[in-house]
Protein backbone atom coordinates (compact mmCIF):
# COMPACT_ATOMS: atom_id res chain seq x y z
CA UNK A 1 0.00 0.00 0.00
CA UNK A 2 1.33 3.75 -0.89
CA UNK A 3 0.05 5.77 2.30
CA UNK A 4 -0.11 9.27 1.95
CA UNK A 5 0.46 9.67 -1.41
CA UNK A 6 -1.67 12.46 -2.43
CA UNK A 7 -0.89 14.25 0.56
CA UNK A 8 2.69 14.11 -0.64
CA UNK A 9 2.20 15.33 -4.33
CA UNK A 10 -0.44 18.21 -2.85
CA UNK A 11 2.44 19.50 -1.21
CA UNK A 12 5.04 19.70 -4.08
CA UNK A 13 2.41 21.17 -6.25
CA UNK A 14 1.65 23.96 -3.93
CA UNK A 15 5.60 24.41 -3.50
CA UNK A 16 5.68 24.86 -7.18
CA UNK A 17 2.60 27.68 -7.19
CA UNK A 18 0.27 25.78 -8.86
CA UNK A 19 -2.63 23.17 -8.77
CA UNK A 20 -2.02 19.31 -8.37
CA UNK A 21 -2.50 17.83 -12.01
CA UNK A 22 -4.46 14.53 -12.23
CA UNK A 23 -5.11 14.08 -15.63
CA UNK A 24 -3.60 15.29 -19.14
CA UNK A 25 -0.15 14.54 -18.39
CA UNK A 26 1.48 13.32 -21.65
CA UNK A 27 5.26 12.14 -21.92
CA UNK A 28 7.01 14.24 -23.88
CA UNK A 29 8.09 12.99 -27.15
CA UNK A 30 11.43 14.35 -28.04
CA UNK A 31 12.73 15.59 -31.57
CA UNK A 32 16.05 13.00 -30.84
CA UNK A 33 16.63 10.00 -29.07
CA UNK A 34 20.14 8.89 -29.16
CA UNK A 35 20.10 6.30 -26.39
CA UNK A 36 18.16 4.46 -28.11
CA UNK A 37 20.85 3.92 -31.55
CA UNK A 38 23.72 2.65 -29.39
CA UNK A 39 24.48 -0.60 -29.91
CA UNK A 40 21.01 -1.53 -31.10
CA UNK A 41 21.96 -4.00 -33.91
CA UNK A 42 24.52 -6.01 -31.81
CA UNK A 43 23.73 -9.28 -31.35
CA UNK A 44 23.74 -11.38 -28.34
CA UNK A 45 27.33 -12.47 -28.69
CA UNK A 46 28.59 -8.88 -29.72
CA UNK A 47 26.58 -7.68 -26.20
CA UNK A 48 28.96 -10.62 -24.48
CA UNK A 49 32.15 -10.03 -25.76
CA UNK A 50 31.43 -6.22 -24.54
CA UNK A 51 30.12 -7.17 -20.96
CA UNK A 52 33.41 -9.71 -21.11
CA UNK A 53 35.41 -6.66 -21.28
CA UNK A 54 33.43 -4.42 -18.92
CA UNK A 55 33.88 -7.09 -15.86
CA UNK A 56 37.74 -5.94 -16.75
CA UNK A 57 36.96 -2.49 -15.99
CA UNK A 58 34.87 -3.15 -13.27
CA UNK A 59 37.10 -5.59 -11.30
CA UNK A 60 34.34 -8.26 -11.66
CA UNK A 61 35.22 -11.95 -12.39
CA UNK A 62 33.84 -13.27 -15.20
CA UNK A 63 32.17 -16.96 -16.24
CA UNK A 64 30.45 -18.73 -19.20
CA UNK A 65 28.94 -21.91 -19.32
CA UNK A 66 26.35 -23.94 -20.53
CA UNK A 67 22.72 -24.73 -19.06
CA UNK A 68 24.30 -28.07 -17.44
CA UNK A 69 27.69 -26.17 -15.93
CA UNK A 70 26.13 -23.82 -13.60
CA UNK A 71 26.87 -25.86 -10.20
CA UNK A 72 30.47 -26.32 -11.42
CA UNK A 73 31.13 -23.10 -12.10
CA UNK A 74 29.63 -22.22 -9.29
CA UNK A 75 31.34 -24.57 -6.71
CA UNK A 76 34.94 -23.26 -9.03
CA UNK A 77 33.77 -19.71 -7.62
CA UNK A 78 32.98 -21.07 -4.56
CA UNK A 79 36.70 -22.79 -3.95
CA UNK A 80 38.45 -19.55 -5.92
CA UNK A 81 37.11 -16.91 -2.75
CA UNK A 82 37.18 -19.98 -0.32
CA UNK A 83 33.29 -19.31 0.79
CA UNK A 84 31.15 -21.94 1.67
CA UNK A 85 28.16 -20.47 3.71
CA UNK A 86 25.63 -19.42 0.56
CA UNK A 87 22.53 -17.23 0.32
CA UNK A 88 20.00 -17.60 -2.52
CA UNK A 89 17.05 -15.76 -3.54
CA UNK A 90 13.75 -18.06 -3.18
CA UNK A 91 13.54 -17.81 -7.35
CA UNK A 92 12.02 -20.36 -9.72
CA UNK A 93 14.94 -19.71 -12.13
CA UNK A 94 17.45 -21.89 -9.69
CA UNK A 95 15.15 -24.71 -10.08
CA UNK A 96 14.37 -23.94 -14.18
CA UNK A 97 18.42 -24.08 -14.16
CA UNK A 98 19.02 -27.29 -12.31
CA UNK A 99 19.73 -25.96 -9.50
CA UNK A 100 17.10 -27.10 -6.90
CA UNK A 101 20.12 -30.04 -5.43
CA UNK A 102 22.66 -26.98 -4.79
CA UNK A 103 20.09 -25.21 -2.89
CA UNK A 104 19.48 -28.47 -0.69
CA UNK A 105 22.68 -28.27 0.71
CA UNK A 106 23.57 -27.94 3.92
CA UNK A 107 25.46 -24.81 3.85
CA UNK A 108 22.96 -23.16 1.74
CA UNK A 109 20.13 -21.32 2.61
CA UNK A 110 17.43 -19.71 0.36
CA UNK A 111 15.40 -16.09 1.13
CA UNK A 112 12.47 -16.82 3.49
CA UNK A 113 9.81 -13.83 3.67
CA UNK A 114 8.15 -14.63 6.52
CA UNK A 115 7.74 -12.95 9.63
CA UNK A 116 9.73 -14.55 11.78
CA UNK A 117 12.67 -14.98 9.00
CA UNK A 118 16.42 -15.13 9.88
CA UNK A 119 17.08 -13.95 5.94
CA UNK A 120 18.54 -10.92 7.23
CA UNK A 121 20.81 -12.14 9.62
CA UNK A 122 21.82 -15.29 7.38
CA UNK A 123 22.65 -12.83 4.22
CA UNK A 124 25.12 -10.98 7.20
CA UNK A 125 26.79 -14.02 8.29
CA UNK A 126 26.99 -15.80 4.45
CA UNK A 127 30.08 -15.17 2.61
CA UNK A 128 28.41 -15.50 -0.80
CA UNK A 129 25.00 -14.35 -1.44
CA UNK A 130 23.87 -15.64 -5.16
CA UNK A 131 20.73 -14.42 -7.44
CA UNK A 132 20.13 -14.52 -10.76
CA UNK A 133 19.89 -11.11 -12.94
CA UNK A 134 16.32 -9.77 -14.76
CA UNK A 135 18.42 -7.30 -17.29
CA UNK A 136 22.02 -7.32 -18.14
CA UNK A 137 23.60 -3.96 -19.33
CA UNK A 138 26.74 -4.84 -21.60
CA UNK A 139 27.73 -1.28 -22.04
CA UNK A 140 28.31 -0.90 -17.71
CA UNK A 141 28.87 -4.40 -16.67
CA UNK A 142 25.54 -3.86 -14.95
CA UNK A 143 23.07 -6.11 -13.15
CA UNK A 144 19.91 -5.18 -12.70
CA UNK A 145 17.69 -7.22 -9.83
CA UNK A 146 14.19 -6.93 -9.79
CA UNK A 147 12.78 -7.67 -5.68
CA UNK A 148 10.20 -8.93 -4.56
CA UNK A 149 9.20 -11.58 -1.68
CA UNK A 150 11.53 -13.98 -2.52
CA UNK A 151 14.05 -11.88 -4.33
CA UNK A 152 15.31 -10.50 -1.24
CA UNK A 153 17.96 -7.11 -1.80
CA UNK A 154 20.12 -8.80 1.13
CA UNK A 155 21.49 -11.18 -0.44
CA UNK A 156 23.08 -9.04 -3.30
CA UNK A 157 24.49 -6.72 -0.56
CA UNK A 158 25.23 -7.94 2.74
CA UNK A 159 27.61 -11.34 2.26
CA UNK A 160 31.12 -10.86 1.57
CA UNK A 161 30.81 -12.28 -2.10
CA UNK A 162 28.47 -11.76 -4.84
CA UNK A 163 27.58 -14.02 -7.85
CA UNK A 164 25.50 -13.04 -10.76
CA UNK A 165 23.94 -15.90 -12.77
CA UNK A 166 23.06 -14.04 -15.95
CA UNK A 167 21.26 -15.99 -18.42
CA UNK A 168 22.57 -14.60 -22.11
CA UNK A 169 19.03 -13.80 -22.94
CA UNK A 170 18.76 -10.79 -20.35
CA UNK A 171 22.18 -8.90 -22.61
CA UNK A 172 20.71 -5.69 -23.25
CA UNK A 173 23.00 -2.64 -24.45
CA UNK A 174 22.36 -0.41 -21.74
CA UNK A 175 20.09 1.06 -19.26
CA UNK A 176 17.72 2.32 -22.09
CA UNK A 177 16.40 -1.06 -22.82
CA UNK A 178 16.51 -2.19 -19.19
CA UNK A 179 14.20 0.72 -18.23
CA UNK A 180 12.25 0.57 -20.94
CA UNK A 181 11.51 -2.95 -20.52
CA UNK A 182 10.13 -2.28 -16.85
CA UNK A 183 8.23 0.93 -18.30
CA UNK A 184 6.18 -1.70 -20.70
CA UNK A 185 5.84 -4.55 -17.47
CA UNK A 186 4.20 -1.70 -15.39
CA UNK A 187 1.98 -0.03 -18.26
CA UNK A 188 1.35 -2.18 -20.79
CA UNK A 189 1.20 -5.33 -18.92
CA UNK A 190 -0.56 -3.93 -15.40
CA UNK A 191 2.38 -5.60 -12.92
CA UNK A 192 3.60 -3.55 -9.66
CA UNK A 193 7.00 -2.28 -9.70
CA UNK A 194 8.67 -4.42 -7.79
CA UNK A 195 9.39 -3.01 -4.24
CA UNK A 196 13.11 -2.46 -4.80
CA UNK A 197 14.96 -2.22 -8.47
CA UNK A 198 18.82 -2.71 -7.70
CA UNK A 199 21.47 -1.42 -10.63
CA UNK A 200 24.49 -3.62 -9.21
CA UNK A 201 28.11 -2.51 -11.10
CA UNK A 202 30.73 -5.50 -9.89
CA UNK A 203 31.78 -5.19 -6.04
CA UNK A 204 31.55 -2.19 -3.77
CA UNK A 205 33.51 0.83 -4.41
CA UNK A 206 34.20 4.10 -3.48
CA UNK A 207 36.63 7.15 -4.52
CA UNK A 208 34.83 9.88 -2.34
CA UNK A 209 38.47 10.20 -0.29
CA UNK A 210 40.99 12.28 -3.07
CA UNK A 211 39.37 10.53 -5.63
CA UNK A 212 41.38 6.83 -4.33
CA UNK A 213 38.95 3.45 -6.07
CA UNK A 214 38.80 1.53 -3.01
CA UNK A 215 36.59 -1.68 -3.43
CA UNK A 216 34.53 -3.45 -0.95
CA UNK A 217 33.34 -0.06 1.04
CA UNK A 218 29.94 -1.36 1.59
CA UNK A 219 28.92 -4.58 0.43
CA UNK A 220 30.71 -7.07 -1.30
CA UNK A 221 34.21 -7.02 -2.04
CA UNK A 222 34.72 -9.39 -4.72
CA UNK A 223 31.60 -10.12 -7.48
CA UNK A 224 31.31 -12.86 -10.24
CA UNK A 225 29.23 -13.22 -13.19
CA UNK A 226 28.49 -16.34 -14.73
CA UNK A 227 26.99 -15.81 -18.15
CA UNK A 228 24.75 -19.29 -19.18
CA UNK A 229 23.82 -19.81 -22.69
CA UNK A 230 19.93 -20.35 -22.63
CA UNK A 231 18.25 -23.46 -23.94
Amino acid sequence: MIQHRETFLENVAKQLGRPGRTSGVKRPVYQKSPQHNVMKDHSKDELLAILKDQCLAIHTDFKQTTHDGIEKAIDEVLEEYKASSVITWNDPRFDAYGLSDFQKRENVDVWDAGKESRSIELAERADVGITFSDYTLAESGTVVLLSNKGKGRAVSLLPTYYIAIIPKSTLVPRMTQATDAIHKMVEAEGARLPSCINFITGPSNSADIELNLVVGVHGPIRACYIVVEDR
